[in-house]
């Protein structure tokens, strides 16, 4: 399966894409362009703001007003004014670390984790910020803290860290948000590039965004193996999203950051928004309740 080009935005290091069931509208932001993009697939109207900082993650909330995992922290944004509101300063007293990708789970809290800038190894953190605006730390000595999806029964919590090119699952405790015994379910081969964003289907397969490979890579956690694949005219494939009303259109993100003027000439369309059309159902995203 091939994925077609959708916009051309050219996003230094596009990321998480939340599809809005309610406004029919795709969100998704470039990481290091420091900007929250929107886009009505009905009308075809694209809209960009200007978050100010580097922005890792946006979600949600249940009157769909909008989130986000910035530089420092856990914030709140006014598109209409494109006002940014910390709720929480987790890391500001550290210049070299900073947010990356995040998710609402099935109870509502904000999950998103961090990376050093300078690419330290265990330098990041997963955070969760609960609907009471506590946050807490979920896993340490994390590296590249990346994908984060639910199991359908609310029972698993699946995680990756990319530099480990696994994918881990945990024993999720929905109503604490608790997480235990890890477990390794999927070890993506070293030519098959780093794991990275991902997404989770009704049937429970992880939709994963290869990193330096040019696909999303559909995996089954149970048996560990690739079920098919989808592949990006761009190598810096960063996290998929299901969409539209049937839950079938799956939206890619891909990145312009790590290739050279070569790489750039060979791959023009890096940094695009890309669709598949694709026969499996996704799931809706979870929304925060704080």
């Amino acid at each position: 399966m091939q994925a077609d080009l959708l916009l051309n935005v050219q996003s230094k290091l596009g990321e998480g894409p939340l599809w809005d069931e309610r406004e029919n509208v795709l969100y998704w932001v470039d990481i290091l362009g420091c900007a929250l993009h929107r886009y009505n697939p009905a009308t075809d109207n694209h809209d960009t703001f200007d978050v100010g900082q580097h922005v890792g993650t946006v979600i949600l909330d249940d009157e769909g007003k909008i989130l986000l995992a910035v530089q420092d922290g856990f914030a709140r944004f006014d598109s209409t004014t494109e006002t940014l509101t910390m709720l929480a300063d987790v890391e500001a007293d550290n210049d070299n670390i900073r947010f990356n990708d995040g998710k609402a789970d099935p109870a509502g809290r904000f999950w998103a984790g961090t990376l050093a800038y300078d690419g330290t190894p265990h330098a990041g953190t997963l955070y969760c910020l609960d609907t009471d605006g506590i946050v807490s730390i979920k896993e340490r000595d994390v590296t590249i803290s990346n994908g984060i999806v639910w199991s359908t029964d609310h029972q698993t919590m699946y995680y990756i860290d990319s530099p480990t090119g696994v994918i881990y699952a945990y024993d999720y405790d929905k109503d604490t948000g608790d997480i235990s015994n890890q477990k390794i379910v999927i070890k993506v081969p070293p030519s098959m590039g780093a794991p990275d964003g991902m997404a989770i289907d009704s049937h429970n397969q992880l939709w994963v965004a290869h990193w330096g490979y040019g696909a999303v890579v559909c995996w089954c956690p149970t048996t560990g193996e690739p079920m098919q694949e989808i592949t990006v005219p761009a190598t810096q494939v960063t996290a998929c999203a299901f969409g539209g009303d049937d839950l079938k259109t799956l939206y890619i993100t891909t990145a312009r950051t790590g290739l050279s003027n070569d790489d750039l000439q060979e791959q023009p369309l890096a940094g695009g928004l890309f669709v598949a059309q694709t026969n499996d159902e996704g799931t809706l995203t979870y929304r925060y309740r704080g």
